[in-house]
């Protein structure tokens, strides 16, 4: 009856917990096994057979008779054997096994209370085991749960039983998250740990947009309509490229929808962020050329071999090109494949310029060095700087030394001839300096081109200013203050007569 009862309570909680009979089976074997061991200090010789079907369990233990008893947790004599029962002790002789049957209830108040202990734990254990194998083989789906706990590196996002963990970097940084707000994420990954499964997911993934589109557009759900490539600065600005596998149906169309209504539904789950849709080509040009929207390139000078690509501008159009901190040229690279060289048109003339510059004009370049290289097919700056270390230190008369030189000498020439224009090419418009009427306003105008050019060579290292037309044309710093000068002079004589 007790056993009935044990089992009838144990099933209870399962059911609570959603545990499967077969696993209940195994808990209630493993719990008196361990009570046994926590009783005896052994449990090797012990066995559980438990029918939940019956409501029934029985603890059984193997000992070896004995004439004398060393070990009594192993060991049995035979006159203990006819004190329990008296007919089968006939039977038996020293060297045979005797099972013996266990009563729970010798286990006392305080076994049963670590009974229940031991019984919590494990059911514990196979909740977390059920929830790693569920998470497991969802890895790519799309889930909703409830914000639970907001800390400084992690969001502890709480679905049913099973917690899930979106680290820092799986978030998007314009968002802030409180508790009980919902949120919808990708999962990303799940572990198992020593403290149970880690479920990570994610709102920053490059998959998680993916299944935004799959939701949203039933084209791509039904393999009509494909995403071929996706980058993105979560929160910031995205581009993917889609393809059609039906020429009836526009894929960039699709993705808009009418109105912008599935594009825009999108948008709006990832917090405003932007998001450019790319018509897929097979033609290189014409793909770069639409990823890099919304700016246009005049060129593009291709090597699909290496990924590699330049792409000219007007100088007016660089700073879109290339974006903010550089994010609509990256994106383009990332989506396309290709590493992208941005140039306003101005600027890739002058390296060109520099790059068919003979080394033999460079003042610092030993010309003996210079006839050496010539001989070997490396004329120019652009020949040096395209050949291998290997092959030039190859030469008789070149070592490192001489090549760092070489190479220390025509980066010198460069930063020189990035600030010396031909006469023809410093023009300013008299014009803009018409309204220039007091000595306070001069000034001001002398100062300005030095800041100007100071513009320029932010814009060449971290491509996130505009270049500035008339400090790019200017030579120097006192080259634009004898311009100026001259301008205000222009100026003032005009106004005399």
């Amino acid at each position: 009856m007790v056993n009935r009862e044990l089992i009838e309570v144990f099933s209870e909680i399962a059911r609570e917990k959603n545990v499967e009979r077969s696993e209940l089976g195994s808990i209630i074997e493993a719990l008196f096994l361990h009570l046994v061991e926590r009783e005896r200090g052994d449990a090797s010789n012990c066995s559980v057979i438990v029918n939940l079907d019956k409501g029934e369990f029985e603890i059984y233990v193997e000992k070896d008779i004995v004439k004398v008893v060393e070990d009594p947790v192993m060991e049995i004599t035979l006159d203990e054997i006819a004190k329990i029962d008296s007919e089968m002790a006939k039977d038996l002789e020293i060297g045979d096994s005797y099972i013996e049957i266990i009563d729970p209830m010798i286990f006392g108040r305080r076994m049963i209370y670590m009974a229940k202990q031991f019984f919590s734990q494990k059911l514990q254990d196979v909740e977390k085991k059920y929830i790693y194998e569920d998470y497991a083989n969802r890895v790519g789906e799309i889930v909703i749960g409830t914000v639970h706990q907001v800390q400084r590196d992690n969001v502890f996002v709480n679905i049913d039983q099973a917690e899930l963990r979106m680290p820092r970097k799986e978030q998007i940084r314009s968002e802030r998250y409180r508790r009980g707000d919902s949120v919808r994420a990708v999962i990303k990954s799940v572990e198992i740990t020593s403290r149970g499964p880690d479920i990570v997911v994610s709102r920053s993934d490059n998959h998680f947009l993916y299944k935004m589109f799959e939701m949203e557009v039933p084209e791509i759900e039904d393999s009509i309509i494909e995403i071929t490539s996706i980058a993105r600065y979560p929160g910031e600005r995205a581009k993917i490229i889609v393809k059609s596998n039906d020429r009836r149906i526009d894929p960039v169309g699709a993705c808009v929808g009418m109105r912008g209504s599935r594009i825009q539904a999108i948008v709006r789950e990832l917090n405003n962020e932007k998001i450019d849709i790319i018509n897929s080509s097979d033609q290189s040009e014409v793909l770069i050329s639409r990823a890099l929207s919304p700016a246009k390139p005049l060129d593009l000078y291709i090597d699909d071999e290496t990924k590699y690509c330049i792409a000219i501008f007007h100088d007016d159009d660089l700073e879109l090109a290339i974006g903010r901190a550089g994010v609509n040229v990256n994106l383009a690279a990332n989506v396309t494949g290709y590493k992208i060289d941005a140039y306003g048109k101005h600027e890739y003339e002058r390296k060109q310029k520099e790059q068919e510059t003979p080394l033999s004009i460079i003042d610092d370049i030993d010309p003996s060095i210079a006839s050496l290289l010539n001989e070997n097919q490396i004329v120019t700056v652009s020949d040096l700087l395209n050949a291998s270390e290997d092959d030039l230190l190859s030469m008789n008369g070149i070592d490192e030394q001489i090549l760092e030189s070489l190479y220390d000498n025509v980066q010198t020439f460069i930063e020189n001839n990035q600030v010396t224009v031909d006469d023809q090419e410093v023009e300013v418009d008299t014009s803009e300096l018409e309204t220039i009427e007091t000595p306070n306003e001069k000034e001001i105008s002398l100062e300005e081109p030095a800041m100007k050019l100071e513009t320029k060579k932010t814009l060449d290292e971290n491509t996130e200013e505009p270049i500035d037309e008339v400090a790019t044309k200017a030579s120097t710093v006192e080259d634009q203050k004898l311009i100026s000068d001259e301008s205000i002079k222009n100026n003032v004589e005009k106004e005399n007569i």
